[in-house]
């Protein structure tokens, strides 16, 4: 497929992070139908579809449902002030608050914050490439549920994490079963009925990695692979960030009591 190929290094770029991610028609896939109505229905079917017909199922009820073994057995893993990138409907950061522990997810989709909001979680509706909170202070980053893929660019978005993270960070990746599989393709998000019609979102760029992909990539990038597991069929890697960051400070303070209404539990904040 042409839209696809194998990923061996991370692609150079004219910037180290782009302020912004330019996808085919619009500028938020994961935020327009169908993906919002899968969320606030909490069911599928849903499906990445790439652009030679391949579907990928998207586990819509789990994410919906409370965090199971795998993903508790990821946030065993966390460190500190935690951030969780794509966050969804919010299982990982309603666990994280539940158990007292600094936490802010980020997405794209309106349906998602507002899900992550109303489980007991902090939400941001952004992208990770534009300005977030606390840049270069985060403990953890999480890029769970195949978000390794955001942007359709791996290396920009690992050096989009080690931007996020503080010197030393950890960042946990989910990867692909498939432990061979390092492609970035052209994909929409599409929700099949019983009839096999249903509606399909804009075409934008996606990555999907097997460990041995991620590894290379972020070995390549100057990150120290710290450890890798697999658990309920999920294959997981944790990454430490190389980064120098200079200020380490205060970030519990900006995630439970900073008063800009971004961090309001209470609200869903637009992206701009």
């Amino acid at each position: 497929m042409s839209t696809a190929h194998e990923i061996t290094s991370p692609r150079t770029t004219g910037s180290d992070c782009p302020a912004t991610v330019t996808l085919p028609g619009t500028q938020r896939p994961w935020s327009a139908d169908p993906y919002s109505e899968a969320l606030v229905e909490g069911r599928g079917p849903l499906f990445l579809r790439r652009s030679d017909g391949w579907l990928l199922p998207l586990e819509v009820e789990r994410w919906c449902a409370g965090a199971d073994a795998a993903d508790m057995r990821v946030l065993d893993h966390c460190e500190g002030a935690v951030l969780d990138v794509g966050c969804g409907p919010g299982r990982l950061v309603a666990e994280l608050a539940s158990r007292g522990l600094p936490a802010l997810g980020v997405d794209i989709s309106e349906a998602a914050v507002t899900r992550t909001v109303r489980l007991g979680g902090q939400a941001l509706r952004r992208s990770v490439f534009e300005p977030l909170p606390a840049e270069g202070r985060w403990d953890t980053v999480l890029l769970i549920d195949g978000n390794i893929g955001i942007g359709g660019d791996p290396g920009a978005l690992l050096r989009r994490m080690s931007q996020l993270l503080g010197h030393g960070g950890l960042l946990i990746t989910e990867t692909a079963p498939d432990s061979e599989v390092g492609e970035r393709v052209t994909v929409q998000v599409v929700r099949l009925t019983a009839d096999a019609h249903g509606s399909a979102g804009p075409p934008f760029p996606w990555a999907r990695l097997g460990t041995p992909a991620l590894l290379r990539l972020a070995t390549h990038a100057g990150w120290h692979p710290e450890r890798q597991w697999t658990t309920g069929g999920r294959s997981f890697v944790a990454l430490r960030n190389r980064g120098d960051r200079s200020d380490q400070r205060g970030i519990t303070t900006v995630i439970s009591s900073r008063q800009d209404s971004d961090l309001s539990p209470g609200r869903v904040v637009a992206g701009r």
